[in-house]
């Protein structure tokens, strides 16, 4: 196995924001990518990113892999890679060898760990609601919310697109059908902005973010950016009653 990446910086910007959800993953490589599919330890979350084969200088698979990581080591080095830096990947028996090439070569040796868990995979739901939008404006209604609280509430009508918290105070963000794309009938979902602010780091990466969600239902946000894709499920919050 052995794989290049002419520019690994989007790579390395998602294991940054994914690990920050997981730490123990199965990266899974095959002839067409690759791709990773992790739930959170408390099962709250799930994140799916893949990058297709086509998109890496070199991509040479003789089998499918899939490789134990421990995503934080796995961070530490993709972020020594620079802006001009060439990454190669290759598994060598039990590690994971990890060449950045810029104007000096760095070699790193990853081991490989055994993950417990079948090879897990994303949902395939139909939801009531469908937002598209600029991703730096949903980035901002998601921080407007953390100010005054600790969940949020999505709620979405054929015409408007709200996200709003409340507690002793309060925040509320509206978009309209002329500012951003929807396809909804009327729904409502209350969330962690916990998760959120992790997941909202995906607009690093995209420009535009796709918004999925229906009444007290598992969301799915997807950011994509041309071919590759960073997605994220999230449980929806529940209230206790006292």
């Amino acid at each position: 196995m052995r794989l290049k990446l002419e520019d690994p910086r989007i790579l390395a910007q998602i294991i940054n924001i994914i690990s920050e959800l997981v730490t123990e993953v199965r990266l899974k490589i095959t002839k067409e990518g690759i791709s990773l599919t992790a739930l959170d330890p408390a099962n709250v979350a799930m994140t799916y990113f893949n990058i297709p084969g086509d998109l890496f200088a070199e991509f040479v698979v003789e089998k499918d892999e899939v490789l134990g990581m421990n995503l934080k080591n796995l961070n530490d080095v993709m972020r020594r890679c620079k802006l001009g830096s060439h990454l190669i990947i290759e598994k060598e028996e039990s590690h994971l060898k990890l060449t950045i090439q810029d104007k000096i070569k760095r070699e790193f040796s990853l081991a490989l760990i055994d993950v417990e868990g079948d090879d897990k995979q994303m949902p395939s739901w139909e939801f009531k609601s469908v937002i598209k939008m600029d991703a730096q404006a949903f980035v901002d209604a998601i921080e407007d919310c953390t100010v005054v609280a600790d969940a949020c509430t999505f709620i979405a009508q054929p015409d408007k697109f709200i996200i709003e918290s409340s507690n002793l105070h309060s925040a509320k963000t509206e978009f309209s059908n002329e500012e951003v794309q929807i396809f909804s009938d009327s729904s409502s979902a209350r969330f962690s902005l916990d998760y959120l602010n992790k997941f909202i780091k995906g607009a690093k990466i995209a420009s535009k973010v796709e918004i999925n969600f229906s009444d007290n239902h598992p969301m799915r946000l997807n950011f994509p950016s041309g071919r590759i894709m960073l997605s994220f499920v999230l449980a929806p919050r529940v209230e206790q009653d006292n």
